[in-house]
């Protein structure tokens, strides 16, 4: 009886409050869960804490966003995410943050083909986009991560590139100025923990959506497109271009690892097949959203293309043989014999995919 009272008068302090209420951690009750709700238990006591739930919504065509239970998202979290990716703080010689490599104004990707960090060492593949990251189902171009919350541990530890550890990390941000605060807001914890941070970059991340496009704009019978922005859209979704075998969502991915012919055996990047250790995945790269692709040159997991225009003659050539060719690959050899017309018109139609609002926009 006392449970059921004291889970009541939780209710009736999570209805009256005129904030919203987010669970964070150490919650156990289902009702509170499905609420968005921080409940705390401790010796028999439900003490709530005010967050103010940010509420995302679905774009037209897309499936509901999968949020982890333990991180919901509010304003408090968001801003501090934001706050965050674009610190120097979180690398070893404060010279460089998230913000350095995923760059808003190149749809948070990088114009340089691989990125240098912060002791000018260069990896071997190009800085991913973000965008629309909370319906991936894998992260990285290898799949290495399966949550935002997993992925946004690496970079902080990774020798090439912000190259600090997570003790170090703490240790800056508790004796910061504002971070304790910003974290006790958005958390209701005293102490600065790496699990938090990353939690705070992940709910940034997952309000970098963009859905804003002429071609958006299209489908809404909000703008029109030219005959070779047409044409390039027939040619995309039909078997003459085979675009939308991968790309054929509204998110333009799907959620998914292809081996597209770029390179022959033996390959100098295993991508997928690094990570599973089986050999039918070697040569397999994640899918990435064509949404914003005019702005995220270069292309392809290395940035090995600099235009639009190489990447379609990429196909039109028909790509390279390997023992784990994607099937969707049918041109091989052949390639898609796409006329110089065709091949504009298609160009054309991946630039509707430009969102010029999501790259400049100052709020999440």
């Amino acid at each position: 009886m006392r449970k059921q009272a004291l889970l009541l008068l939780c209710s009736i302090l999570f209805f009256a409050c005129k904030k919203d209420l987010a669970l964070l951690s150490g919650c156990t009750d289902n009702t509170a869960v499905n609420y968005n709700a921080n409940a705390i238990i401790d010796d028999g006591s439900c003490i709530f804490f005010n967050t103010t739930l940010f509420t995302i919504e679905t774009p037209s065509g897309f499936p509901y966003m999968n949020i982890p239970t333990n991180n919901p998202m509010t304003v408090e979290g968001v801003s501090l995410g934001k706050k965050l990716f674009h610190d120097k703080i979180l690398s070893g010689n404060g010279m460089q943050a998230c913000a350095s490599c995923h760059i808003q104004s190149a749809a948070f990707s990088d114009t340089n083909q691989f990125s240098a960090g912060i002791d000018g060492f260069f990896g071997d593949r190009n800085a991913s986009t973000i965008i629309n990251v909370g319906w991936n189902n894998n992260l990285n171009w290898d799949g290495s991560a399966l949550k935002l919350e997993e992925q946004a541990f690496e970079p902080v530890t990774n020798p090439i590139e912000m190259n600090d550890n997570w003790p170090n990390v703490e240790s800056k941000l508790n004796a910061d100025d504002e971070y304790p605060s910003l974290f006790k807001n958005a958390f209701n914890i005293d102490y600065i923990d790496s699990n938090h941070v990353v939690m705070a970059i992940a709910q940034f991340e997952r309000t970098l959506i963009s859905t804003n496009s002429k071609f958006d704009k299209y489908i809404k019978g909000e703008a029109q497109l030219t005959a070779s922005e047409l044409g390039g859209y027939a040619i995309f979704n039909s078997e003459k271009g085979d675009c939308f075998h991968c790309h054929g969502t509204q998110m333009f991915m799907d959620n998914s690892f292809h081996n597209n012919g770029l390179d022959p055996e033996p390959f100098t990047d295993l991508g997928l097949g690094k990570i599973t250790n089986i050999t039918s995945d070697n040569g397999k790269f994640k899918t990435p959203t064509l949404r914003n692709i005019g702005f995220s040159a270069p292309y392809m997991h290395d940035g090995r293309f600099k235009t639009l225009e190489e990447v379609v003659e990429h196909y039109n050539s028909g790509g390279e043989y390997s023992s784990t060719i994607d099937p969707l690959m049918k041109k091989l050899g052949v390639g898609l014999q796409l006329t110089n017309q065709e091949k504009q018109d298609l160009v054309a139609f991946l630039k509707t995919l430009t969102d010029t609002d999501f790259i400049s926009r100052k709020k999440p």
